[in-house]
């Protein structure tokens, strides 16, 4: 602990990229632009994004989350999430005639086309991600034929399909392509299998990895700032972990254990793709009342990869 130590100061490197991915912004502003033009309630199925600060801002504004659309009245304003929902979904939303926003990040939208191409051209489609989560969800209920979601080498090897020689993939967006590599190696060694370039990998997922990576080289601990929930901010933790560093996933300043950090300390800090640069500012300012800090941020390009602000409103 290192209340009150007079010694050299902690040393605090941030990374770069960090932060807001413009899918996020996008679906945030979507958010906003929806309350101001159409006043509350606006009802969002699902959070947003996975991080609770920005959830619980909106709400403040007027947003109401739900998690069915049978909690949403008939002909309300609703808002899909930025993971994107089902057919089934869309259908239903059809059926009770509610003012759709569909706030889905373009390249979650860019994953169910093609895998509903796919689909299309009688191949079985494989999804490589986490069942469950939210986004590989919604690309599962985008196609009407056989869908597998895998998430490791082992679940290939495990797999039995009717039309092996008939197979295709698609990859959840918030796997980089090192998350991927191995089990696209491994399927195209077990079978001959059709699949995207790595343009349909979220390139924020592959930056954020990328930029830990170089961060860890510099530092003795770091901070991964994200929800505990978001896909991404974990992964940015293993990250780290991998590396040699002891690494934290926190979503605030209130996370911070002040027995992480000696009087030397060198602590990196990222943050998930859904997480604000606010809080990055909370932890900072946090940590610097532990005693001396200096603060650096990391070389790196910034992120400039604008999505169109979306769309309009639905009939």
């Amino acid at each position: 602990m290192r209340r009150g130590f007079g010694g050299s100061p902690m040393q605090v490197i941030l990374a770069q990229p960090r932060g807001f991915c413009a899918g996020v912004i996008r679906a945030i502003k979507i958010v906003h632009q929806a309350l101001e033009n159409y006043g509350t309630p606006v009802y969002v199925l699902h959070e947003i994004v996975h991080n609770r600060q920005v959830v619980e801002d909106l709400k403040h504004r007027g947003a109401l989350f739900v998690e069915s659309l049978e909690e949403v009245p008939s002909g309300a304003v609703t808002i899909f999430s930025a993971h994107g929902v089902s057919t089934a979904v869309v259908k239903e939303a059809g059926k009770r005639d509610l003012r759709v926003i569909d706030a889905t990040c373009p390249l979650v939208t860019k994953v169910h086309l093609l895998a509903q191409q796919f689909s299309r051209q009688g191949f079985d489609v494989i999804i490589i991600g986490h069942a469950g989560h939210p986004e590989v969800e919604g690309t599962r209920g985008r196609v009407e034929g056989p869908v597998y979601v895998l998430s490791s080498p082992t679940e290939v090897h495990a797999l039995r399909v009717e039309h092996p020689d008939r197979l295709a993939y698609v990859t959840q967006t918030t796997l980089s392509v090192d998350d991927t590599l191995e089990i696209i190696e491994t399927l195209k060694e077990r079978f001959d299998i059709q699949g995207p370039d790595l343009s349909n990998i979220c390139y924020a997922t592959q930056t954020r990895q990328d930029s830990v990576r170089r961060l860890a080289k510099l530092v003795d601990l770091l901070l991964v700032i994200g929800a505990h929930n978001s896909s991404n901010s974990n992964r940015l933790r293993e990250v780290g972990r991998q590396r040699g560093v002891p690494a934290y996933l926190i979503e605030d300043e209130d996370d911070l254990n002040p027995a992480w950090f000696s009087d030397n300390s060198r602590v990196g800090i990222t943050a998930g793709a859904s997480a604000p640069e606010e809080m990055v500012q909370k932890v900072l300012k946090r940590l610097c009342t532990y005693g001396p800090c200096t603060i650096r941020e990391m070389a790196g390009e910034r992120e400039i990869m604008p999505f169109p602000q979306g769309p309009s409103l639905g009939p």
